[in-house]
């Protein structure tokens, strides 16, 4: 038996095979994940699922599809309604893959789910990290204003593949370092 939290709503989970399993699924606008026989909150029983790459889901066997359901998405379909078809993506808006709470979730495009990531404040400490990091670099910041001032001379004679096997580094970090991906600060 499940109690019932003030303001919740329990939603059948539909998905292909559902039918073929031995028991049914539900999500509820709190968050939670729960599987019954007959009726959600006299029979059912919560279920905490899995954690993948820091998302809730639920890995359910089912006939000729043993995919994983990723919890936050499944509530969206169920919940929210779409925009546009442009907006395929879910995020999380306080950033916590955990709170999959219906406040907290919100359907986005490429762009918008691109811009939402940046401030994320595990990305942001991670680009402080790497911005202080002094150890297990490949090149210092003398060498990088060098590559930078070769990389962006017009008249540069010197071909990406000859620069990186000059500094030891693959083309793809000279491209990066172009881009302001690796090296940005300086």
């Amino acid at each position: 038996m499940i109690k019932k939290i003030a303001g919740e709503t329990w939603k059948p989970l539909t998905f292909s095979g559902w039918r073929q399993l031995r028991n049914r699924y539900a999500v509820s606008s709190k968050g939670r994940i729960a599987s019954y026989k007959k009726e959600v909150l006299e029979d059912g029983k919560l279920l905490n699922g899995s954690l993948t790459t820091g998302y809730r889901t639920l890995n359910l066997h089912r006939p000729n599809n043993k995919g994983t359901l990723y919890i936050h998405r499944e509530m969206a379909h169920i919940f929210l309604t779409k925009p546009s078809a442009q907006h395929k993506y879910v995020i999380h808006r306080n950033h916590n893959k955990l709170d999959n709470n219906m406040g907290n979730l919100r359907w986005v495009t490429l762009q918008q789910m691109i811009a939402h990531q940046q401030q994320s404040p595990a990305k942001i400490a991670y680009k402080i990290k790497q911005a202080n990091r002094t150890q297990g670099l490949k090149l210092s910041a003398t060498q990088v204003k060098k590559i930078k001032t070769i990389l962006n001379s017009k008249d540069r004679n010197i071909t990406i593949k000859k620069l990186a096997e000059k500094y030891n580094v693959s083309e793809m970090t000279l491209y990066r370092i172009k881009s302001g991906e690796n090296w940005g600060r300086i």
